[in-house]
């Protein structure tokens, strides 16, 4: 079973994790918010793990759509209730659908999974961030 095209979406869903805001501190904090986050990809039936993934990322304060994954996924459905967010995802080559569920633990901390299925077989990714300070440019 190929990984490469899973390492490439892994890589591509950690630079796109996204960071919850509470309430309005979105309006007095600075452009972006610097965060480190890490992911980590499993599948169904792979005989060893895949190593972490760790990057820092330059997050807007407000999340205002979930993230993509890639250019081959659409995101859809996104919802935030307190301090969860959920969506929807759809990737062609590979085809893979799935959800993705974040809680914010507390302002500066977040974890979450993503889940695929997929021909190919099931996917997790579960993925974790920790705010470091500001930052300008947010992606």
């Amino acid at each position: 079973m190929p990984v490469a095209p899973f390492r490439a979406l892994t890589a591509a869903l950690l630079l796109a994790t996204p960071v919850l805001t509470a309430g309005n501190a979105a309006a007095q904090a600075p452009r972006g918010e610097l965060w480190e986050t890490t992911s980590q990809m499993s599948m169904e039936g792979m005989p060893m793990k895949m190593p972490s993934r760790t990057a820092k990322v330059c997050s807007p304060t407000e999340w205002r759509e979930p993230p993509s994954g890639q250019k081959n996924c659409k995101s859809s459905n996104m919802k935030v209730e307190g301090n969860k967010v959920t969506w929807d995802v759809e990737c062609t080559d590979p085809t893979m659908k799935g959800t993705g569920e974040i809680l914010r633990e507390d302002s500066d901390n977040y974890s979450g999974t993503i889940k695929f299925t997929s021909e190919r077989g099931n996917m997790t990714i579960k993925v974790t961030g920790k705010k470091v300070g500001p930052c300008d440019n947010p992606q």
